[in-house]
């Protein structure tokens, strides 16, 4: 029994961290990796398929823009019969028409097309914050979930230490107090593995949940935090990379550029419109002359123009209205390209601090560990050291282990949000 704990122990931790992609559940069936759950999020999300819907708000105001005021028609009649005429009546039938001066429908249609651009910029930024979030869940669960494999090997390796202690104990080697020792880290790596547990279960509910998946669907997460290939760009480049394509800076820039327009509108709305209008009337009259009574019919074609005169209200107010809501998308646009600079520097510090910490871990710390794990239960297999120092030996494989998933998720982490901030997919592993 001592040698199949020695045989365990010699176990390196790069396999042994390979294997924590497995996972203990078993009534998950289905594989799902990191860009289906981007996918399937995309297509699913309820929020992000609310959003583009409202696109159907836009495009009607954009037909609204562009459509002319109706016509107008009139109908007018008149009769003596109550003034003792019956025989005199008229009849009017007219057609008006505003005509819309300053190239109004223009540049309404303009307004209506930047508000769509803008719009569609913002389902894009949409979007990318939840692809952004859904990375983020994912790697949660992932580190979970390889904790929750670590936490089984704890186990493991504690059931194979109780055996030698037994078998040393029968042996008369040791006194029972050590085989007692032994069962408390037993029960504390069970209870850590409840604790694991609990938190892999909450992290992927809060996955499946951006995911939209059906009640009782949880697919396998087919992924593992040391995946992917990480080279860190430049710096300037990758500002330079995220201004030209952050969906939220050309949403901004959009509502100042429909600000623009909305000026130009407002200017020509100071402009009166022209109404013209064409009528028939059809005039019957009697008349006598000499006791002989006569009747007559005439017709006439009328064309009638008005327009208001632009004494009071030259819409200055709307005018006014408009420059300021220009001046104030202007200054949210140059705040927003400051802001996403600052994204971007933090973000590719944070990926470059967790590249180095991962770095550090697997050049020498990982190596070493290892190597004193091995060492240690094998001392103890040979009666050379005692159980305190396997136990102490076992904390410090298994915090610094457990601290390496945490670089590796801190590191992928960065990855994921130097990816939002500059708008681009810059992971070159498959996940």
């Amino acid at each position: 029994m001592g040698t199949t704990a020695f045989r365990g122990a010699r176990l390196l931790l790069p396999v042994a961290l390979c294997l924590l992609a497995a996972s203990p559940v078993t009534a998950e069936t289905q594989a799902l990796s990191l860009r289906q759950a981007v996918e399937t999020a995309l297509s699913n999300n309820p929020d992000i398929d609310s959003l583009r819907k409202e696109a159907g708000i836009f495009d009607a105001a954009s037909l609204r823009a562009g459509l002319l005021p109706n016509p107008t028609l009139e109908v007018e009649g008149a009769t003596g019969a109550l003034t003792g005429s019956s025989a005199d009546n008229t009849l009017s039938l007219g057609i008006s028409q505003e005509l819309l001066l300053g190239d109004k429908r223009n540049k309404r249609s303009l307004v209506a097309e930047r508000d769509m651009a803008a719009y569609r910029w913002q389902v894009l930024d949409r979007e990318r914050t939840l692809k952004e979030q859904v990375q983020g869940a994912y790697y949660d669960a992932l580190l979970a979930r390889q904790r929750l494999a670590l936490a089984y090997r704890s186990i493991d390796l504690n059931k194979q230490l109780l055996q030698v202690a037994e078998d040393r104990l029968n042996a008369g080697d040791i006194p029972e107090l050590e085989m007692y020792l032994v069962q408390v880290e037993l029960a504390r790596s069970e209870g850590a593995r409840i604790d694991i547990d609990r938190a892999y279960l909450e992290f992927s509910s809060r996955l499946f949940s951006l995911l939209a998946l059906p009640h009782g669907e949880a697919p396998l997460l087919n992924g593992s935090l040391d995946a992917g290939t990480f080279k860190i760009a430049n710096l300037t480049d990758l500002k330079r990379l995220a201004l030209n394509r952050r969906p939220d800076l050309k949403a901004v820039d959009a509502a100042a550029s429909k600000g623009d327009a909305e000026v130009a509108l407002a200017e020509a709305e100071a402009i009166p419109n022209l109404t013209a209008g064409v009528a028939l009337s059809r005039e019957a009259s009697s008349m006598e002359i000499g006791g002989v009574e006569g009747r007559e019919t005439a017709y006439t074609v009328g064309l009638k123009f008005s327009m208001p005169i632009p004494l009071f209200d030259r819409n200055r107010a709307g005018v006014q209205e408009a420059r300021a809501k220009r001046s104030s998308a202007e200054i949210r646009a140059k705040a927003a390209a400051v802001t996403v600079e600052r994204e971007v520097e933090s973000a590719w510090a944070s990926l470059a601090n967790a590249e180095k910490v991962v770095s550090l871990y697997k050049s020498s710390i990982l190596r070493q560990l290892e190597e004193n794990l091995k060492l240690t239960q094998e001392a103890y297999r040979l009666g050379e050291v005692g159980i305190l120092a396997v136990i102490e030996e076992q904390k410090k494989f298994f915090e610094v282990s457990d601290s390496y998933l945490t670089a590796l998720h801190a590191r992928q982490m960065a990855m994921a949000k130097l990816e939002s901030a500059v708008a681009a997919d810059m992971n070159g592993g498959e996940q």
